[in-house]
């Protein structure tokens, strides 16, 4: 099970250098095995509607929230202490440190194209680590 970084979607969506990685991981990685928080779907909507792609948001919602099945995980404020211990910790940044704190609480493998999460205990995987 993986949490999926907003720079993964972003990468698919916006058609950067490694969208077709991206795009082999999620074709075939079953839809109820990927998850994004609500850090990461509210930053895409903040990324997406200023480079004036809101149409290509609300396919992206209905692909993968509505006809997909990925999770929506959130923290709650409860979780705060542990996600500000994740910035200390591994001098992450606050979203950064809200993925791993999340993928930590609901005990999911990271998928990111961040080098940040390699100095954590977690890690990451790149999307083709996570396919092979």
């Amino acid at each position: 099970m993986y949490l999926v970084d907003t720079n993964v979607w972003l990468e698919r969506l916006l058609d950067q250098s490694s969208s077709e990685e991206v795009g082999r991981f999620l074709d075939n990685t079953p839809s109820e095995q990927l998850f994004m928080t609500d850090f990461a779907f509210h930053s895409m909507g903040v990324v997406m509607t200023r480079l004036n792609r809101a149409d290509a948001l609300l396919r992206f919602i209905q692909d993968v929230f509505i006809d997909g099945h990925i999770g929506l995980i959130h923290l709650e404020p409860e979780d705060t202490e542990r996600l500000i211990g994740v910035m200390r910790r591994f001098n992450l940044d606050f979203d950064d440190a809200y993925q791993y704190a999340a993928a930590e609480k609901h005990q999911l493998t990271i998928v990111s194209l961040d080098g940040d999460f390699d100095r954590t205990e977690r890690g990451r995987r790149s999307p083709a680590e996570a396919v092979s």
